[in-house]
């Protein structure tokens, strides 16, 4: 079993993304806009941070109360958005209920959208890429349907004509890739021995799927930290 170390790699691309925005002499800050109180968007929020700053990006935090109202909201990501000092914006999800998500996502002008391409498909590529692994005549398993993983994952697979099936054929599955945020979801009985495991949601029972897998990532240290470098990779 090897392990595919996401923190490595993502220490190796933002390095370099360093080495970029110092000879380009690029002045960039990253908006962040919060709302509510979420403890696990608040994680990834933080690691956020401290990627821009190991490479020398700008970063504010916008927080808002989950009691504003819709309009007053827009009014506010309207004037982010519009601050020439803020090259890239991320509206942190999930949103609280009362709100209409693809609306607010809307309120921010492409060349803003610092995941208008999807850093979780440019994470999972990339740790693919670097162990050699090929997606082609595998049989693979997306478990999730989610805005930030399921649902980018299936249309990078499909432009590439990739077959893919969900967890009812795990058990034949070559390549199992997971994001539905349930813990111990996936056990190591239902997969195969010899699976690739790329764990998104934290949803894999690490200790008994690691046994059977012959490459797996970690949580944290997997796609985490390399979706936060394939974000500011977006914003340069």
């Amino acid at each position: 079993m090897r392990i595919l170390d996401g923190k490595k790699l993502s220490n190796k691309i933002l390095n370099s993304l360093k080495k970029e925005i110092k000879n380009k002499q690029l002045r960039l800050k990253l908006a962040i806009v919060l709302v509510g109180r979420d403890l696990v968007s608040e994680i990834f929020i933080r690691q956020k941070q401290k990627a821009c700053e190991k490479v020398g990006i700008d970063f504010e935090l916008f927080k808002f109360a989950s009691t504003i109202n819709a309009a007053k909201l827009k009014k506010e990501i309207i004037k982010i958005a519009q601050d020439p000092n803020n090259s890239g914006i991320v509206i942190q999800l999930p949103l609280p209920k009362k709100f209409n998500t693809e609306e607010i996502l809307n309120l921010i002008p492409a060349e803003k959208n610092a995941e208008i391409s999807s850093p979780v498909v440019c994470a999972v590529e990339r740790l693919l890429k670097e162990y050699k692994i090929s997606i082609k005549h595998k049989k693979i398993v997306l478990i999730g349907k989610g805005r930030l993983v399921g649902r980018p994952l299936s249309i990078w697979l499909n432009k590439q004509k990739i077959k893919f099936s969900n967890i009812d054929k795990i058990k034949k599955a070559d390549i199992v890739i997971s994001g539905v945020g349930k813990p111990n979801l996936i056990k190591g009985e239902m997969v195969k021995k010899g699976v690739i495991v790329i764990d998104v949601g934290a949803d894999v029972d690490f200790k008994t799927v690691s046994k059977k897998a012959s490459y797996i990532t970690p949580v944290p240290g997997g796609v985490g930290p390399m979706t936060v470098a394939c974000l500011l990779k977006n914003l340069i």
